[in-house]
């Protein structure tokens, strides 16, 4: 049977790397992507490194970005983010990717979706679909496109590129309506066996659940590695995660809760101690603000989703919260540091709280590949 082949564009976004599709490209029905884009990652994937496909093994690099025509008039394109199950034949359109997202303004300057200068800055605002949310993407335009080179590194990505400055627009509620969706800033969740942790739902950009590291054993230097090699302690997040989401109002029972394992994203947070990044440099107190290890779709990040870094820092500076009660800086910019390093993100809440103006991060990105990617047909369709 002859491969199926499709235009695309291979592409790297901050710390994570996806397929990105011009929306006319595919289907009309956003019902008959997931057999395509199963089949373009690889997935699923017993052995969990997908090289019958383009993924990469882990859920930071098995991912899909469908942009088009904006569906709003203060928006210029529209981007809707897919999150592909490794191990499961799975797509989950629950949430976005923020890192992701600073490839999304490049990639509509690039393939002329937007107008841009010859040279000088652009704004290109993007309606992100998964969260019916804006973000402002900001950066440097060299004839006629975006630019590449430039001078910033961010922790987890050799050698250094362009910044691309990503503004998050009213991104509270961005999947349950609200800042804190239980209405509590701070609560417990019960463990297996007995007994409790302490906990924030929080939803800024992304849903995510924060737990207290030191309740589970933890300090908050621990490798992915060393967290995925844990069972019991994965085990322990994934229950804990399903009582979250189903607390927050995202799933409607425990299999529901099983079933979509993008959002909410699940976080330990701790207080920062010396720790070693994974490019081996010593880090400590006076390089990060709050230590912060991520997992989503079974996997623990190598370094942190922009997302769940907005979110974090958006819970920072909300009163009462757990991040709150163990960050180390009570305003201004948020350094948190992750197993690749540190993220500083800035986050502005409204007056009176309950709600948060923006959050803005830079990220690198570049275009890796274009053409066409192959892939088998969809089973039960002819070839």
């Amino acid at each position: 049977m002859p491969l199926r082949k499709l235009h695309a564009v291979f592409a790297r976004g901050g710390t994570s790397k996806a397929l990105l599709f011009h929306r006319w490209h595919l289907p009309p029905r956003r019902e008959d992507w997931a057999p395509i884009f199963l089949a373009a990652l690889g997935s699923p994937d017993e052995h969990g490194r997908q090289l019958d496909g383009m993924g990469g093994g882990t859920s930071s690099l098995s991912k899909v970005c469908v942009i088009g025509p904006p569906t709003r008039a203060d928006a210029d394109v529209d981007y809707t983010f897919a999150q592909v199950g490794v191990d499961r034949a799975s797509v989950d359109y629950g949430g976005n990717c923020g890192n992701m997202s600073a490839a999304i303004g490049p990639f509509a300057v690039d393939e002329k979706l937007v107008a841009a200068p010859r040279d000088g800055e652009v704004t290109v605002r993007i309606h992100n679909t998964n969260t019916a949310k804006l973000i402002h993407a900001r950066f440097a335009v060299h004839d006629g496109q975006a630019a590449v080179d430039g001078p910033l590194r961010i922790d987890g990505v050799a050698g250094s590129g362009a910044p691309v400055r990503l503004e998050f627009r009213d991104l509270a509620g961005a999947r349950t309506g609200a800042l804190l969706p239980t209405g509590a800033a701070l609560q417990t969740l019960a463990l297996p066996g007995g007994g409790a942790v302490r906990a924030s739902l929080v939803d800024a950009g992304n849903p995510c659940v924060f737990v207290d590291a030191e309740a589970l054993g933890l300090d908050g230097t621990e490798t992915p590695e060393r967290i995925e090699a844990d069972a019991a302690l994965m085990q322990t997040l994934e229950g804990l995660r399903r009582q979250a989401s189903l607390l927050m109002g995202i799933a409607a029972d425990d299999a529901a809760a099983a079933a979509s394992r993008a959002v909410p994203f699940i976080g330990l947070v701790a207080r920062v101690r010396p720790w070693t990044s994974r490019a081996g440099a010593a880090l400590g107190r006076e390089h990060a603000d709050l230590a912060l290890r991520m997992l989503s779709s079974g996997n623990a990040h190598r370094a942190v989703p922009v997302t769940s870094a907005l979110c974090v820092a958006v819970a920072c500076r909300s009163a009462g919260t757990l991040p709150a009660l163990l960050c180390a800086s009570a305003a201004g910019p948020l350094r948190i540091g992750h197993p690749s390093g540190v993220v500083v993100v800035d986050a502005e809440p409204e007056a009176g709280g309950g709600g948060v103006r923006h959050a803005s991060v830079y990220r690198t990105t570049r275009r890796l590949f274009q053409g066409e990617v192959l892939y088998r047909a969809p089973a039960g369709e002819a070839g």
